[in-house]
């Protein structure tokens, strides 16, 4: 599984804490930056993420910033993309399993290390469901 993941200021620190557990998670992980705490855009960063992954160089995409809300709203609108902002892994599990999310939004200023751990390992190892879902997946996309 290759996994791009992106981060403004706000979700630096949670990214930076995921990263090397990220590491023996997936086959392949690369870091769009930020590389600071200092103030950026973040859709730059989403931006980033989402294409690699609606190009399909990307199996699946992590986006943090402080609420996952800016990075959510700006993923979604790259086509082929189905971003979910993920508070538990009971949220997680559903993205996955009925909506085929393909981007994860986190808040970072408002869940720990081991909470995004536990969404993560949900979200990378739970499989969608099919069937009736494809209908509305269907139907999402302009």
């Amino acid at each position: 599984m290759r996994v791009a993941i992106g981060s403004d200021h706000a979700g630096y620190e949670l990214k930076n804490q995921l990263l090397e557990w990220l590491k023996t998670q997936v086959d392949e992980l690369n870091d769009l930056g930020t590389n600071s705490e200092e103030s950026v855009d973040y859709p730059d960063f989403a931006h980033a993420v989402a294409g690699e992954v609606e190009k399909g160089n990307y199996d699946l995409g992590i986006l943090i910033c402080g609420t996952g809300i800016g990075v959510d709203m700006t993923a979604n609108k790259h086509q082929g993309i189905r971003s979910a902002l993920c508070w538990n892994k009971e949220v997680s599990k559903l993205a996955k399993s009925h909506n085929n999310a393909n981007v994860i939004c986190l808040p970072g200023r408002f869940i720990t290390t081991e909470t995004a751990k536990e969404i993560l390992d949900t979200f990378l190892n739970t499989k969608f469901e099919g069937g009736r879902h494809n209908r509305r997946i269907n139907k999402i996309s302009c």
